[in-house]
């Protein structure tokens, strides 16, 4: 059986001095605002090319087809790969730009990264929001893809690093929080800016990415760096004094000699991206490859980035499906508050087997219900309200199911268990595989719902049963683990701990594993 189950520990004189003070709160709360500009864009993006003024100027071809009366099948009224393009080329730029904010953040501050991102998503909103034609569109999508790439790399290590051990879950879920009330004001926004006479609303709605790009922008101005980031830069004195301001208290030594030792370590490594290679790290970089690779295939972007097309096109009136999109968008941050109440209580693994068990019978019920109704010629006759409430509904449950579970830990997870010396690059690998399949998902998935009709949401179930299994086994619990303890996590993990061999105990190390994989206090 894995070695699962670390729970809260007392460490042999290693739980640091210091607890949750109102400064670093406030810093992890401005710091979590970088999630604002992606649950934005994720919101409005759906919403925009729902509303019939935008194909029409935009994409003729879908608007035409959209309206005309020769074709009801429903599964294919949204099939264009220019539409899709417009929405999931921001993705391939994010791509891009995450490996330079790798550099950014680790030579120059966590801090100046969120700061480019912020200023580059701004310029990107306005030229989407005064759009003349779709190259535009386009431009804008990359610029604010490169802000997305910044933000994306470098907020979620703020976070970890600034956080104490002891509630670093639930201050880095504030990323996956603002994530999700990004996504929830982009669909009150559609909603509303939809109704507008003359159909310019779509003008607010991509031009309005600016006032979450201000307030990241703006806040990274303010933020104070992190020790971490201060002693991989040389920069040990300003370190210890922020240390101390951080954790509220002066005995702060235990801790920073320990960061001290992690930036010793990532000072001599020369190539980061080379190292990230070594076998010793192997576990860190499946996980840094696995999470985001199977985040995008539990099928959550297709609900946020097409919730609007998706309600659309199972046979809610316009005004319905944005306001379908809202609900499931209000749900979502329900539900991430959940887990950030719960993850440093009741551990990442819980939340992990939990939410992909109930997306998994969710997303049988809901491709039961389509097929049901549309059958595989995508003809459902007239659809009662009975039908679209239960649809509604177990979307619901699916949303909510990943957002206490592979929403926010697959943004925690993998930024507490990369090492100082590989971190940053560590963390582009992660946000890279992320914005791969982001954009591979967002760019299939109006094709894959024509051809694969139903088939579709079971596609994705198959991936949320293989990745519950994968976390049953190959995921350890990292729950109030210090991040620069975290070596013992792979060690002592039934099959990760063979690529560990060359790899040391931390010195003094805090805890150990129990016969029966359960973390103890080691004495």
């Amino acid at each position: 059986m894995p070695a699962v189950g670390f729970d809260s520990f007392a460490g042999n004189g290693k739980e640091y001095p210091g607890d949750l003070t109102p400064y670093v709160t406030i810093t992890c709360i401005v710091a979590a605002t970088g999630g604002l500009i992606i649950g934005y864009d994720i919101g409005i993006s759906g919403g925009v090319t729902s509303m019939e003024s935008f194909l029409k100027r935009f994409f003729p071809a879908v608007y035409e087809k959209q309206r005309s009366e020769s074709s009801t099948n429903q599964y294919c009224k949204f099939d264009s790969q220019t539409l899709t393009m417009f929405t999931s080329s921001l993705y391939l730029a994010a791509l891009l730009s995450s490996v330079v904010a790798s550099t950014v953040t680790r030579r120059l501050g966590r801090r100046l990264s969120m700061l480019l991102g912020g200023a580059l998503f701004c310029v990107g909103a306005l030229i989407n929001g005064f759009a003349q034609a779709v190259w535009m569109l386009i431009v804008g999508r990359i610029l604010l893809g490169f802000g997305i790439g910044f933000a994306g790399q470098s907020a979620p290590l703020y976070l970890s690093e600034m956080a104490p051990y002891k509630y670093r879950g639930a201050l880095n879920i504030g990323f996956q929080l603002s994530i999700t009330i990004g996504i929830l004001v982009a669909n009150v926004l559609n909603y509303f800016f939809a109704k507008i006479s003359g159909g310019w609303g779509w003008r607010l709605s991509l031009g309005g990415a600016v006032v979450p790009a201000l307030i990241i922008t703006v806040g990274s101005i303010i933020l104070p760096e992190t020790p971490n980031s201060m002693i991989e830069r040389g920069k040990t004195e300003e370190a210890i004094t922020m240390l101390r301001r951080i954790r509220g208290v002066d005995d702060v030594d235990e801790e920073f000699a320990d960061l001290v030792t992690a930036g010793e370590a990532s000072g001599e490594v020369e190539h980061q991206w080379v190292n990230l290679l070594k076998r010793k790290y192997r576990p860190q970089l499946a996980m840094a490859i696995l999470i985001p690779f199977f985040q995008q295939l539990t099928g959550i972007n297709v609900i946020m980035f097409y919730a609007p097309v998706l309600f659309k096109t199972i046979g809610f009136g316009g005004d319905a499906s944005l306001m379908s999109a809202v609900i499931t968008g209000a749900v979502n941050v329900a539900a991430t508050v959940v887990s950030i109440y719960g993850v440093d209580k009741w551990g990442r693994r819980f939340l992990f087997l939990e939410g992909g068990s109930q997306m998994l019978i969710c997303q049988i019920v809901i491709a039961a219900c389509i097929a049901a109704k549309f059958g595989v010629d995508g003809e459902p006759g007239e659809l009662p309200k009975w039908y679209a409430v239960i649809v509604v509904l177990f979307i619901c449950i699916y949303v909510s199911g990943f957002a206490w579970s592979w929403g926010p830990l697959a943004i925690l997870l993998p930024s507490e268990i990369f090492p100082l010396e590989i971190r940053s690059a560590a963390q582009s690998v992660n946000v890279s595989v992320n914005m791969i399949f982001t954009f591979v998902v967002a760019q299939a998935f109006l094709t894959m719902l024509c051809h694969l009709k139903f088939g579709t949401f079971l596609f994705f179930g198959f991936f949320v049963a293989l990745m519950t299994v994968f976390v049953l086994f190959f995921v350890p619990e990292t729950k109030s683990i210090p991040i620069e303890e975290m070596v013992v996590v792979w060690k002592e993990h039934w099959f990760w701990c063979r690529f560990m061999t060359e790899v040391a105990y931390p010195q003094n190390r805090a805890v150990e594993m129990g016969k029966t994989g359960e973390a103890t206090k080691r004495v």
